[in-house]
């Protein structure tokens, strides 16, 4: 399995200031930047789009990686990439082609994930694990930050390691202190942290602590 790593979310953060913010968590050690993508269809709320992206990919020091929440992900692969994303993540409850969607996004030169929601199974990208590099497993309803941890995911996260010792399994939602060792036993080797990150004195601060957590 590959070392865990810290997947710092930009969700939390006042639009006018995710520049610096972002700038700040590079600093503190940040080497994967997190980019919550929403469209107001497939979830709620609407975050951004490919234009932030593109804002912020400049930034030295961390690669940056696209999550999806959103209708027909398949319009919006190139801009990710172009935007500068180097892992692009779509949903597999939002196409029924994400063999084509893989392939594409390999043919861009770009990783490709694939994310579940909570109340979708394993089973769902049991048929992608050989050619997806990552396998994003929500441990939260998607939409808003903040919400409780749902302990039923971990054993996604097992199912979906039993499958591969090589693959990415990404956790998102509800990480925190106590959380992400729990998800590190269960296979997770990648961790997004979002309004939990506000918690601590310094982004930096925060970065370092969790850091700590994932190996």
């Amino acid at each position: 399995m590959k070392p865990g790593l810290l997947a710092p979310s930009i969700l939390s953060f006042n639009h006018a200031e995710i520049r610096p913010r972002v700038q700040e968590l590079i600093a503190g050690g940040a080497k994967l930047i997190h980019l919550d993508v929403m469209d107001g269809q497939f979830v709620p709320p609407i975050s951004f789009g490919d234009g932030m992206a593109k804002g912020l990919t400049d930034l030295e020091g961390a690669l940056f990686e696209a999550h999806l929440m959103i209708e027909r992900p398949e319009d919006q692969l190139d801009r990710f990439v172009e935007a500068g994303c180097k892992r692009v993540i779509f949903h597999a409850e939002a196409t029924f082609h994400a063999n084509r969607l893989i392939g594409h996004l390999h043919s861009l030169g770009c990783e490709a994930g694939i994310a579940i929601n909570p109340a979708t199974p394993a089973e769902m990208v049991r048929e992608v694990i050989g050619p997806v590099d990552s396998v994003l497993v929500m441990t939260v309803n998607p939409g808003w930050g903040g919400q409780p941890f749902i302990e039923s995911a971990l054993r996604k996260v097992e199912t979906i390691r039993s499958w591969s010792d090589d693959i990415w399994i990404e956790v998102d939602g509800g990480i925190d202190e106590q959380t992400l060792p729990r998800a590190l036993d269960a296979g997770a080797n990648l961790f997004v942290v979002g309004s939990h990150l506000l918690k601590y004195p310094s982004l930096g601060d925060a970065v370092r602590e969790l850091s700590g957590l994932c190996a």
